[in-house]
């Protein structure tokens, strides 16, 4: 998922909270798995939380672990204690964390890695990896990972070895990716009370065409309610990733993730032209908003208003759930696009070791217990049993009496983000299978060809800049229905081109045939 432009960086810090918080599964942060308090790692094999030993022998040492969040908790600090007994029995390390806001992370982030203060663990991704690596911020973990995280490559090499290969750059690996939905298919989620006043058949949902008559029923029906609101930037912004794989930009994309491995202008492709139409036709008929482009209500918050009935975007096992507790509203989904798996999906969210690390070999022995250890992982994602949490059963934790989600002392809600969500528990409420049913969508999506590849945008960076200069011109507005496609959209591509874009595809172009001729595809 990087993203080397601005428009796309936003989107993907903004989803971090948002479509990333997609990732967060349910609950206070994400369900747990797993099945009857047997934790799995990720592929099914049962994870020990007494990874380590040996620790007597390692030299005690102090680790900084870097990430963003939406604020510190009140309890952080009771948490991190509880963390700091596994971390100095098994390990023989204490760590300080070091939770950074989303709004201030790139400066913060940019400023602790260019100076020599010290940071062992760093979230990385977040559409600046191949950027960061460029720059020399993160050590190469190869070697690491064979002497001290043989727990994350057997987590991550279970559900499919090109996921962990989809961090290498140049064939070295300077980030892992944290395990959670690192695949998506596509749909749209609805308001579920009034899907079932109207009668509407979800069976009959396959495609957006299959939406008018939906949308036309809420319309008549509920004038003070929008049919469909934006998701990310627009109404298809993400949706767009169910017909190519945008290699992180969508500057240059492959059709059907595959396409014989040749690129295409994506604004140039019937596929997205027809989205456009489809789109239009709805702004038309009053299905979308009429300041749909410049609004920045999310949708979240227009369907907690009761404003709005529907939104299109990339989905996950337990989407459902999730959906329903960011609303405050019972939701319903249906998927209609296949899973997919791209380089974007997996290095999205990844953990690595700072050039600043003042004990790399211990850093990874960390991370290692945060892929390993089920005891560490729900003191990352929950807090301390009894005060933030209550156990329902052997895997299945809720609220203690008196707590909530406006209340507790730790409710970070980043299980996505702390390595193996697998080992975490199932939030009550959520499906007793969650994990295991998002492990086998992880493994059974489809592989997009060009999964692996990262592009190194360096030589066309001006070039870059102002292609992306013309998207922010005209994107959202062609994709909320704002503008006429028929006369736009060429404009659109005109200044595209006058921008340098064939040259940026070209380029990708190049590098990707290389990148298939050194890996035999």
């Amino acid at each position: 998922m990087k993203k080397m432009r601005s428009v796309s960086l936003a989107l993907a810090l903004s989803l971090s909270v948002t479509a990333l918080g997609a990732c967060s599964g349910g609950g206070n942060n994400g369900s747990g798995g797993g099945n009857g308090g047997t934790a799995s790692n990720g592929s099914g094999t049962e994870a020990s939380s007494s990874n380590g030993g040996g620790s007597q022998a390692l030299k005690p040492v102090k680790l900084v672990m870097v990430f963003p969040a939406a604020g510190e908790p009140k309890d952080m600090q009771l948490v991190s204690d509880e963390i700091n007994k596994i971390t100095k029995e098994k390990i023989n390390a204490t760590v300080k964390l070091v939770p950074i806001g989303w709004g201030a992370w790139t400066q913060q982030r940019t400023l602790m890695m260019s100076g020599k203060e010290q940071v062992d663990l760093i979230l990385s991704g977040l559409g600046t990896y191949s950027q960061d690596v460029a720059k020399g911020q993160f050590l190469e973990l190869n070697d690491y990972l064979e002497k001290e995280g043989n727990g994350i490559k057997q987590a991550l090499d279970n559900l499919d070895p090109g996921f962990l290969n989809a961090t290498k750059i140049d064939g070295k690996i300077y980030a892992v990716p944290s395990i959670r939905d690192l695949a998506a298919d596509f749909g749209i989620t609805m308001r579920k009370d009034l899907v079932d006043k109207y009668n509407i058949d979800i069976t009959s949902i396959k495609s957006l065409d299959d939406l008018d008559a939906i949308f036309k029923t809420i319309k008549e029906n509920e004038p003070d309610i929008v049919p469909t609101v934006k998701y990310g930037q627009s109404i298809i912004d993400i949706y767009v990733r169910s017909a190519f794989d945008t290699l992180s930009d969508g500057f240059g994309v492959l059709p059907g993730n595959d396409n014989n491995l040749k690129l295409v202008d994506m604004y140039e492709a019937p596929e997205y032209k027809e989205m456009l139409n489809t789109v239009r036709r709805w702004y038309l008929a009053g299905y979308i908003a009429k300041d749909a482009a410049t609004s920045t209500e999310t949708q979240y918050n227009m369907v907690k208003a009761g404003k709005a009935f529907s939104w299109i975007s990339h989905m996950k096992p337990g989407i459902e759930t999730q959906e329903s507790r960011n609303t405050a509203r019972e939701m319903v989904s249906v998927h209609f696009k296949p899973a997919i798996s791209t380089t974007s999906d997996i290095t999205s969210i990844m953990w690595s070791v700072a050039r600043n690390s003042a004990d790399p070999s211990r850093a990874m022995m960390l991370l290692n217990l945060l892929y390993t250890d089920k005891d560490l992982i729900n003191l990352f994602d929950y807090g301390i049993e009894g005060k933030h949490y209550t156990k329902v059963s052997d895997n299945v934790i809720d609220f203690p009496q008196g707590v909530d989600a406006t209340n507790s002392g730790y409710n970070l809600q980043l299980g996505w983000m702390f390595g193996n969500q697998s080992l975490s528990y199932i939030w009550n409420g959520d499906s007793p299978n969650l994990w295991n049913d998002l492990m086998e969508f992880n493994k059974n999506a489809t592989k997009s060809k060009a999964m692996g590849f990262i592009f190194n945008a360096d030589a066309v960076k001006s070039e870059i800049a102002a292609v992306t200069n013309v998207t922010n011109q005209y994107k959202v507005a062609l994709e909320t229905g704002t503008v006429d496609p028929e006369t736009q959209l060429p404009k659109f591509i005109d200044q595209l081109k006058a921008a340098g874009i064939d040259k940026i595809i070209a380029e990708k172009q190049k590098q990707l045939d290389a990148w298939a001729a050194s890996n035999g595809n």
